[in-house]
Order: structure tokens, then C-alpha cells, then sequence
């Protein structure tokens, strides 16, 4: 059986190499946390009743970390994230629902 140290200290969270040619390189994204699944769950389901609810960019910014594994954005980012190409968010959006096995956003939104 696990012991609580050996879950703790688990290295469960992927991570992936995106290339996005629109901001001119590759990116590293990674796994959600749990922490950082609710926060998105939270925001998906607030999507439906926001006009800026800006669902691309807050899964950028929850995704998106540094070469140490560091989160690169954070909440105040996110309009500004929000502002750069749809393209290049849309490919790093549905990048990081496969990494994670999310569905898709009107899924989401149910739960």
C-alpha cells in the first residue's frame, strides 16, 4: 500500500511541448492540479452567464509554466492573456483539454 509520503511526493503531473508558431516558439504546459481543475471547473461554469469569461486564456494561464515547473501567469494575466491570437489559445486550449482528458466546455459546464 501507498504510504501518505509516497502520494505526496508523486510526480503525477504531465507536462507537454506545444508549439505555437503564432507567439513564435514552443511552449511548456502542464497537468492540471487538483486545485487548478476546480478553479477551471469554476470558471467554465460561470462561462454561460459571463460575456468575458475568457475560458482559453484562463486555461492558458493554468497550463502555461516556465522550464522549473513554475506557473508562468497569473489571475491578473488573464485579460491580457485573453487579448493575444485565438488561434494560438485555441491550440494551447485544446492541448492542455487532452492532457488533462477534458471534454469539451459545454461538458464541463454541466458538472
Amino acid at each position: 500500500m501507498l504510504s501518505k509520503e509516497a502520494i505526496l511526493n508523486a510526480d503525477d503531473l504531465k507536462t507537454e511541448v506545444v508549439d505555437v508558431p503564432e507567439w513564435g516558439g514552443e511552449i511548456i504546459i502542464r497537468g492540471l492540479t487538483g486545485k487548478t481543475r476546480e478553479v477551471f471547473e469554476t470558471i467554465a461554469s460561470q462561462q454561460s452567464t459571463s460575456d468575458d469569461s475568457n475560458i482559453r486564456a484562463s486555461m492558458a494561464a493554468l497550463s502555461i509554466v516556465d522550464e522549473a515547473g513554475a506557473l508562468m501567469f497569473t489571475n491578473q494575466d488573464v485579460i491580457k492573456l485573453g487579448e493575444k491570437s485565438y488561434i494560438a489559445l485555441d491550440r494551447v486550449f485544446k492541448a492542455a483539454k487532452k492532457l488533462n482528458g477534458l471534454g469539451s466546455v459545454e461538458d464541463l459546464e454541466k458538472n
